[in-house]
């Protein structure tokens, strides 16, 4: 919900980071922050445990979190536990079913973000969706809009913007979401998308999710040497990021670069982000290309 008018936001410079993709720095600002009072401490905590799973240090997570951790905070190392071992998660997938087939805390929102972001990567968008509509949060409400624009639902997802707009319409998440429909929608639209990357560029620093962001309005838009500077840009900040390697791969193809420059970023892709969807479906669809290839071979 929007915070009430005057109230600081003690944790806003660490939520910020989160969210624009600047995962170091809100390590940092976590460190450094001594809340004012133990929800606080626990939100940061939060935060920084959500950061350390976005850089993929998942063993921090698994190793900090323990059964004496507060109840809040045992979603993350749900999660972080699904998302490093890859062999149990047909048994932790088991057990949220059974956890969300009871009464679910709908106010505990690290288990609403943690589950429904289990279930996305499961793609079961529908069990996702079911938990999120049941919190009334901005973050919930951002990642169901997310899910949206994956089912192509623009429409459900606009509706989604319109009810973050609603609850605090100058928020970063809402503003990212904004700019996350305009890229759908296209045309015109990309315009304005960009703006709102650039403007948090000016106002926080870039990152390489808006550096991505902004790469991704020029590509629509045909202008591929202000892609190709984004998201050099991004690549310097951090080399592996899969949305970068992605995006470096279609501005390759797009502006007619040797295939050997696309197919280093294909290989350092595949090379590093095995679990990444763009990867899953790349490697299926090459395989049924080779299976049709032979079914269709001509008889020697």
């Amino acid at each position: 919900m929007a915070r009430p008018q005057g109230e600081v936001d003690e944790l806003f410079d660490v939520k910020n980071s989160f969210y624009i993709g600047n995962y170091q720095n809100c390590i940092n600002e976590a460190q450094k922050l001594k809340p004012s009072n133990p929800a606080a401490q626990l939100e940061r905590d939060s935060f920084l445990y959500r950061a350390y799973i976005a850089q993929k240090k998942y063993r921090v997570v698994l190793d900090e979190i323990h059964g004496a951790s507060p109840l809040e905070l045992q979603p993350l190392k749900f999660l972080a536990d699904y998302l490093a071992h890859p062999a149990k998660r047909d048994t932790l997938i088991s057990e949220l079913d059974q956890q969300i087939a009871g009464n679910v805390d709908a106010s505990n929102i690290n288990f609403m973000i943690a589950a429904s972001t289990v279930y996305y990567h499961e793609e079961n968008f529908d069990a996702a969706l079911r938990l999120l509509n049941q919190a009334d949060h901005l973050e919930c409400s951002a990642l169901s809009l997310q899910i949206y624009l994956r089912m192509d639902r623009v429409d459900l997802a606009f509706k989604e913007l319109k009810c973050m707009q609603e609850k605090d319409d100058d928020a970063t998440l809402t503003q990212l979401a904004q700019a996350w429909v305009n890229i759908f929608m296209g045309g015109e639209k990309l315009q304005d998308a960009y703006y709102i990357f650039q403007e948090m560029c000016d106002k926080y620093g870039s990152t390489p999710l808006l550096l991505n962001g902004q790469a991704v309005c020029f590509l629509g838009q045909g202008k591929h040497e202000e892609a190709e500077a984004a998201l050099q840009e991004s690549m310097d900040k951090d080399s592996n990021s899969p949305d970068s390697l992605i995006n470096m791969i279609v501005l390759s193809q797009h502006s007619g670069k040797p295939p050997e420059v696309s197919n280093r970023f294909l290989s350092q892709l595949l090379d590093c982000h095995t679990e990444h969807q763009f990867v899953k479906d790349y490697l299926q669809k090459e395989s049924e290309f080779d299976r049709l290839a032979k079914e269709y071979a001509p008889v020697k």
